[in-house]
């Protein structure tokens, strides 16, 4: 007599498992390293931003012509080829795509890390990493908010004392006015978390290009350094003086 085995769920079919779906190719842009060169390009772009403007206001110390001759020329660039104010505007456009994709790329790189690191390390950082981070997350939004107080005050005029149609070298005098000694601080604030912004992300951009090596690492850190310095430097002396009556 033959036993007859019931084979049920044993001989049932088995369904294999499934592969996991590829991720769609973000391209370089998506990458972490596409994202850190947008931030070397794009930090690259607002550093020739500072150098000209603070070149610029450094005109007040020749005399207010020589500054209103300044803004002047600004806005007449290339005139009569193009329209008045055209380069400036465009520049301007540069300069503002320049400062969203430096953002984006900034958020984007900080929430890609916290994704990969959910869990924080038991070791905690060295001082000097966890001050550069601040530096780089709460000075960038200082720096940001700072930005739209300024346009307000010494471009747009919303809340100079001069108003917008007043001549460009009067809207800064009256700006650092010895009684609004406040506004002056505010400016010595923001310009010092601005070189101490820069002198990180200059350092952070030769690493991402791939300058920094052994031998250069010293010179390179001594040039960011620099470089900030001169530009905070450069930044503070016309509302210094002007607070100070050097500059009347």
């Amino acid at each position: 007599m033959t036993a007859t085995i019931e084979r049920g769920a044993a001989t049932a079919p088995v369904t294999p498992p499934s592969t996991p779906k590829r991720r769609r190719a973000r391209g370089f842009m998506g990458s972490s390293n596409g994202k850190k060169a947008v931030m070397a390009v794009t930090g690259a772009v607002m550093v020739l931003f500072l150098v000209l403007h603070m070149l610029g206001n450094l005109k007040i110390f020749f005399g207010r012509d020589s500054f209103n001759d300044y803004a002047h020329a600004l806005r007449t660039l290339l005139e009569p080829i193009v329209p008045y104010r055209t380069v400036l505007t465009a520049l301007e456009i540069v300069l503002v795509v320049s400062v969203v994709a430096h953002m984006w790329a900034a958020i984007s790189l900080t929430r890609r890390a916290g994704k990969a690191r959910p869990v924080k390390y038991v070791a905690k950082k060295s001082q000097a990493s966890g001050y550069a981070t601040h530096i780089m997350r709460f000075g960038g939004l200082t720096i940001a908010l700072f930005l739209v107080w300024h346009l307000l005050d010494l471009t747009f005029g919303v809340v100079n004392p001069k108003g917008f149609d007043a001549a460009p070298a009067d809207r800064m005098i009256a700006g650092f006015d010895p009684s609004r000694w406040w506004v002056t601080l505010i400016y010595i604030v923001a310009v010092a978390m601005v070189g101490l912004h820069l002198r990180h992300g200059v350092w952070s951009a030769f690493q991402t290009l791939g300058w920094a090596n052994r031998t250069r690492t010293r010179t390179l850190r001594l040039g960011a350094g620099l470089l900030s310095a001169a530009l905070v430097v450069g930044f503070l002396a016309p509302p210094l003086a002007i607070t100070f009556g050097v500059v009347k």
